[in-house]
Order: C-alpha cells, then structure tokens, then sequence
C-alpha cells in the first residue's frame, strides 16, 4: 500500500484515457504528456495503459508500506528517497517504511510516477483515469488529498529492476516551444492576414492553463466574419478562436464540443512538449501536413520502440545463466546481478 501525506498541488491518477464515450458527452481524460506517462510504465515493468500517479508543478509526499518497484519520468520535481536523491527518468527498489518526496518542477509541468503493477482504483467506463469535472475515475473522481490509500495493481508484465533511462531519449524542456500544425477544419473563417499572424508571431502561455485548455496571450488573430460555429466535435490539439482573438489549444481533459472557430489542430506527437509548458512560456506554430504528421508519429513510435529495446537488453546484461547439475538433472538458472 501507498500512502498519501501530502498530494502536492494537484496529483491524480492517469493512463492512456478514456476513449468510444465521446459521442456520449464523456471526455478521454488521460495522461498529458503520453511520452513520459509510457515511459514511466516501461521502466517499472507494466503493461502499456496501467495507470500511474501525475503530479502537477508541485509533487506528492507518499509513504510506502510494503516493498516494490517505482519508476518516475517527465519534469525533474527532485524527488528524495529516503532523503536520498532519486534520479529522474528511472527505475529503483522502494522498501517498505520508506518516504518519497517530491518539491517544485524547475523545468516542465507534469511528473509521472508508476508503481510495478500499476494503480488499482475502480475501472469507470474502460478506464482508471481521473476526469475531475465529473468526478469520474482515480480515486472517488477527484484530485489525492492526505490520507489516501492507494493499492498496486496486476498490470505488471515484467520484473523490473533498477535502472536510469540513457539521455538520448530524454526529452529536453525548453521555455520557447514549437508546435506543428494541421490548418483547419475552420480555416475559411479566419482571415488570410489573420492565418499569417497565427503562424509568424510568438504566443505566451497565459494563467489559464490547465488539463481542459491553454489559452495564450499575443496578437489577435482576424475572422472573415465572426466566430461562432454550430456547434461540432473537439479532440486534443484542437485550436479554438472565440472573437478576441486569443487562441485556446484544447487539452485532453477537453470538452467533446465546441461552438468556436478552430485554425488548426496541433499534431499529436507535439502534445508531450505543450504538457510540460507553464504560463509564461513561448509558443511557436509552424504549419504541417498530415503526411508529415504520419512521419513524426512512426519517428516517436521508433523511438519509444528504441526505449523499450534499451530496457530489455540492461536486463538481459544484467543476468547470467548458469547450468547446474543435480542428481543427474540440468538446470538452467537465471542469475541477476545486485
């Protein structure tokens, strides 16, 4: 068992979402950043959608009452085990009466914390994910608070082991951010000076950004006519432009339907990168296709395959196989070393 001392300022559970409910008014909800979230599952031995722990800005103190693996990626909170120092993007062994404390991001947003096994809380609609607005998912629909017990799981599929992630599949998070960008489905109403603003100037991440959206400050983007639509259906990375001009990214906590004009919708693969950005920081739009969507997404599939290659083979250098005989039988053993 876990438990909560403190949460830290907002700490829920997460996995990969909560998708085929959008028709129905539910959003997917969902890790963030999908790279870290991965990641973090990779490194602590579980299968791909088990759900983890995402600490926002400030981490979580938790207490462990039983021994297991903990494996922590995304933004460097400077988590001590222990008091110890506990290396970011990394796997280790957490014994039983030990604390874990995490402080303030000084780079990024969002950390990902996944345990062996993953986080049992109730599955609501395909999915552990916490949707706070309807009090759906994680832990009673809700943000942690102190005195939460949280269960591992049965979504480990291999031991893990102590092991950091090398730092070539490290993402770096920098304070001027470039998102590629699909034009439309709206297009036709946005001006075409209005359209060459949206991509030549720098937007800043405003205070109002958060799981649902982000809206950025900078130079106001023109519409032909008006911005109001019917209307129509919204996915993560969608570009809302209400009449003042302001884009608004859509987040995963998203609502299913929106009634302004959408620009354009950020790829998929630049959605880890706007996770991990803060109010104050600068956004760059540059356009793309969807050819060129395609080829980033098998570039970040290849990468994460890559990952995963990198974690099997330290386990397989860590091993040894010894042959043994005993009364006349052959035993092949598996050694690991400590």
């Amino acid at each position: 068992m876990i438990r909560v001392v403190s949460p830290g300022l907002l700490t829920t559970i997460q996995d990969e979402g909560r998708y085929g409910f959008q028709a129905y008014g539910v959003p997917v909800a969902g890790a963030m950043d999908k790279y870290a979230y991965r990641v973090a599952n990779m490194l602590a031995g579980n299968n791909p959608g088990a759900a983890v722990i995402e600490m926002t800005v400030a981490g979580a103190h938790l207490f462990f009452e039983a021994d297991m693996f903990v494996a922590v990626c995304g933004a460097d909170m400077h988590g001590k085990l222990n008091e110890r120092p506990l290396t970011n993007w990394s796997c280790c062994k957490v014994s039983a009466g030990s604390e874990l404390i995490f402080g303030y991001a000084d780079s990024g947003c969002r950390t990902y914390l996944a345990i062996h096994g993953g986080i049992d809380v109730p599955v609501v609609l395909g999915s552990r994910s916490t949707y706070t607005r309807a009090e759906i998912g994680g832990v009673a629909g809700r943000a942690l608070k102190s005195g939460d017990i949280l269960q591992y799981g049965n979504d480990g599929c291999e031991r893990p082991q102590e092991i950091a992630l090398e730092a070539q599949f490290i993402p770096t998070y920098t304070s001027d951010i470039l998102l590629r960008v699909i034009l439309g489905p709206q297009a036709e109403y946005f001006t075409d000076s209005g359209i060459q603003t949206f991509f030549s100037n720098k937007y800043t991440v405003s205070l109002e950004a958060d799981r649902m959206g982000y809206r950025l400050d900078g130079p106001p983007i023109t519409h032909k006519k008006q911005a109001d639509i019917i209307s129509d259906a919204l996915c993560c990375g969608a570009i809302q432009v209400p009449g003042h001009g302001s884009p608004i990214i859509m987040m995963t906590d998203t609502a299913t339907t929106g009634g302004y004009a959408k620009i354009g919708t950020v790829i998929g693969p630049d959605i880890p990168a706007l996770a991990q950005s803060r109010p104050g920081q600068q956004v760059n739009f540059q356009q793309c296709t969807s050819e060129i969507c395609d080829s980033v997404l098998q570039e970040q599939c290849k990468v994460l395959q890559k990952v995963e290659s990198f974690i099997t083979n330290t386990f397989k250098a860590k091993t040894k196989n010894f042959i043994i005989k005993i009364d006349k039988k052959v035993y092949n053993v598996k050694v690991e070393e400590v």
